[in-house]
């Protein structure tokens, strides 16, 4: 499984803008697709994630509100749009996938997903 993210940028506070990452196969309706990211100095954090089929969804409590994680399955992609955007959410995004075993309790850790893309820078001024 290969993932490949984009969409990243720089955006003014306030800003939007949306995360997309490409699935390379199908996977299982159970697979959680997720968003971590990562500013320089600081460890992966969880951002939000959902299962392959829909459903239940995420989020950090520091994006709640303000992110939305969405997929489509035909196209086996998953997006992140982030409106509200501030400098504290400035990072390197990475989107990953797991192997469809990842119960949800587990769900918002790194140790949860197997597989990761190659990230997409976001920046944002004040």
């Amino acid at each position: 499984v290969q993932l490949q993210a984009c969409g990243g940028g720089w955006v003014q506070a306030e800003g939007s803008l949306r995360l997309s990452c490409a699935v390379s196969k199908h996977t299982s309706s159970r697979t959680l697709m997720g968003w971590f990211r990562q500013a320089p100095g600081k460890e992966r954090e969880f951002v939000a994630t959902m299962r392959r089929s829909g459903g239940d969804t995420s989020y950090a409590d520091s994006v709640k509100g303000r992110f939305t994680i969405s997929r489509d399955g035909s196209k086996n992609t998953v997006y992140l749009l982030m409106n509200s955007l501030k400098p504290e959410d400035t990072a390197v995004y990475y989107c990953a996938a797991d192997s469809g075993t990842t119960i949800w309790s587990e769900a918002n850790k790194t140790t949860g997903y197997g597989y990761w893309g190659q990230g997409t820078q976001v920046t944002v001024s004040s």
